[in-house]
């Protein structure tokens, strides 16, 4: 195997939770929406399992990050279907030569509980991303209430993505 045409990326993102629930805005996580009376405050959807596998994708091949691309000051992006966002960047990554191979997701929250959810997130990460469920693996963490994260003011996730070349 040519190690030329193999590349990892990583990618993070966090946003706060709103201080009342919007229904103009609700939880969307992996392209899901949730039934969580919860809104994360952000440009667009605020999908941070979607932004994360994005800044993976760009990291792996090299086009900077998630902001560079759709920048939250650009009214173009305001409330934007993150899952869009990741089809454009799996267009810029499929122009580079690169595909995905398998992603590996961490989201870190007090709340909500997400274990009921995380077959569902993996089948539609699965779908967006083209793969097998089985190159798509989703994890949920607490910070054992430590931190903003554990004094649930917000969530974070991290990705890790593999790419190869053709």
């Amino acid at each position: 195997m040519d190690p030329h045409k193999i590349r990892i990326g990583h990618g993070f993102d966090v946003h706060k939770f709103a201080d009342e629930y919007s229904v103009d805005k609700p939880l969307v996580l992996a392209g899901l929406r949730l039934e969580e009376k919860r809104s994360l405050v952000a440009h667009s959807d605020g999908d941070l399992v979607l932004h994360a596998v994005c800044d993976a994708i760009l990291g792996a091949i090299a086009a900077g990050d998630i902001g560079d691309h759709f920048p939250d000051n650009d009214a173009t992006y305001a409330g934007a279907d993150s899952s869009n966002l990741l089809l454009e960047v799996l267009e810029l990554a499929n122009k580079k030569g690169f595909q995905p191979i398998n992603v590996d997701v961490t989201i870190v929250a007090q709340v909500p509980r997400l274990s009921a959810h995380r077959q569902q997130m993996v089948a539609s990460l699965a779908s967006l991303l083209h793969l097998d469920t089985d190159r798509v693996n989703v994890k949920a963490t607490t910070t054992e209430r430590m931190g903003y994260l554990g004094r649930e003011e917000g969530m974070a996730c991290h990705c890790v993505v593999l790419m190869a070349g053709n």
